[in-house]
């Protein structure tokens, strides 16, 4: 117990230091406010829901779960990180959760919360996520998870249980999904935290893989921070950070690009070498448990493709009650409309390496008229053949393709967008389609 005491004063003292830090550097978004919600949905461990929706929100926002330190709470991440001002700078949405147990601590170590649809902190969190997407129109192809400490072990956690929801996460001083699990009911793990738990990446991966058996589906991608004088959560974890996600995300642990974006700062990225590469890992030299610091938050956002517009202007905020039931499940999309007059516009977006690819892909319906169930057409380079895919049905696999809505995302405004995409391997031809056709009609390419 003493040593654990210990562990859990260093880790409320380092929290403050980070909060204290980032305070001074992030002040508090100027617009709109931090509203509690309640009544969310299912909640097994009463956890506090808090919801920033900028005044500049866009149609289709896209979602960010953030979650706290140790001690801390959704309106202390709120005021102590820079995620709701650059929320402001490019329309999504933030929820900021608080842990309500003795120390708020998130749950990263019962049997429950290391399983798909287990129990404990991440249904409720979950909870929150699916009442964000039902009430406020946000796109469900576009959400995403950040954390520090505790909050970046959650978003290890979060990522294994929910590789179907998440798009992207960046942990902040985190430990791998399941380093921190204990059978004595204890929530503390100090071999975890004392960077003294290694396996191999395949061990790694198995554990993600073993949250959600059967899952086949696209993987989230994942950026990881740590500072290397981490006497909390100690530096070791970084590196089995990086064993564990590459395995899942079925890359090489070998970099394919290693810079320094700042002194002090080393960072790799895996699988590519572009901004939204499958594993991308910043070490800062020096630097205790105290992140995030000052401009890494917008990295993250980065990270996530947030900080690209898209093509549909921002409106104003819906008017839809902070503590209003979440609706009932998207019902199935009506049968596709007439092709539109104007067009539709896409951009794809590939990152390839040795020999896989994720092709993102953003619809938007340039016409002045609503389409009501989509299918895309378009004929995949040879050698490509799709392995998963995500926020639409694709058929067949290889050479020409179409992908058809789901049920979440089959009506586009006019000026609307919606984002689609899939991985594939490759046998050495990585080009992108050289047409799309949206409802029978050529969109242009941007």
């Amino acid at each position: 117990m003493q040593t654990r005491g210990k562990a859990l004063l260093a880790l409320v003292t380092a929290a403050l230091v980070a909060v204290t830090a980032a305070l001074i550097s992030a002040p508090p978004a100027q617009a709109a406010t931090l509203t509690e919600v309640t009544g969310f949905g299912t909640n097994p461990t009463n956890l506090r829901m808090y919801l920033y929706v900028p005044d500049t929100v866009r149609t289709r926002p896209a979602v960010l779960l953030a979650l706290h330190y140790c001690t801390g709470s959704g309106p202390a991440f709120y005021s102590g990180t820079q995620f709701a001002s650059l929320a402001d700078q490019y329309g999504f949405i933030v929820i900021y959760p608080s842990a309500t147990r003795s120390g708020s601590c998130w749950d990263v170590s019962s049997p429950q919360a290391l399983s798909h649809n287990g129990g404990s902190d991440p249904v409720g969190l979950m909870s929150m996520v699916n009442y964000v997407l039902q009430t406020r129109n946000a796109d469900a192809g576009r959400v995403y998870v950040t954390g520090a400490s505790s909050g970046g072990m959650m978003t290890n956690v979060m990522l294994g249980d929910y590789p179907d929801v998440f798009k992207a996460g960046a942990a902040f001083m985190g430990v791998p999904f399941g380093c921190f699990a204990t059978t004595d009911g204890s929530s503390w793990n100090s071999a975890c935290a004392n960077g003294t738990i290694t396996k191999t990446p395949q061990q790694w991966g198995d554990l993600v893989r073993a949250a959600y058996p059967g899952y086949s589906g696209a993987r989230p991608r994942m950026q990881i921070w740590h500072g290397t004088d981490d006497t909390t959560l100690r530096y070791p974890n970084f590196g089995e950070q990086i064993k564990q996600w590459t395995n899942v995300l079925g890359v090489s642990q070998t970099p394919v690009l290693t810079d320094t974006p700042q002194s002090g700062w080393t960072r790799t990225r895996y699988g590519a070498n572009g901004v939204t590469a499958p594993v991308e890992a910043i070490s800062i030299q020096g630097v205790g448990h105290s992140l995030p610091l000052s401009g890494q938050a917008a990295m993250a956002i980065a990270f996530f493709g947030l900080n690209v517009q898209p093509t549909s202007s921002p409106s104003t905020s819906p008017s839809v009650s902070p503590s209003a039931s979440p609706s009932t499940s998207p019902s199935t999309s009506p049968t596709s409309s007439p092709p539109p007059p104007g067009g539709c516009k896409v951009v794809d977006t590939v990152n390839a390496w040795n020999t896989g690819l994720t092709s993102d892909i953003a619809i938007t319906n340039t016409s002045t008229s609503t389409i009501s169930g989509w299918t895309l057409t378009f004929t995949l380079p040879s050698g490509q053949v799709v392995t998963n895919g995500w926020n639409a049905s694709y058929s067949p696999t290889s050479g020409a393709l179409t992908a058809r809505n789901v049920s979440y995302n089959g009506t586009i405004p006019p000026g609307g967008s919606t984002s689609i995409g899939f991985q594939a391997t490759h046998t050495g031809n990585t080009a992108k389609p050289a047409s799309f056709a949206l409802n029978g009609v050529t969109c242009t390419v941007g």
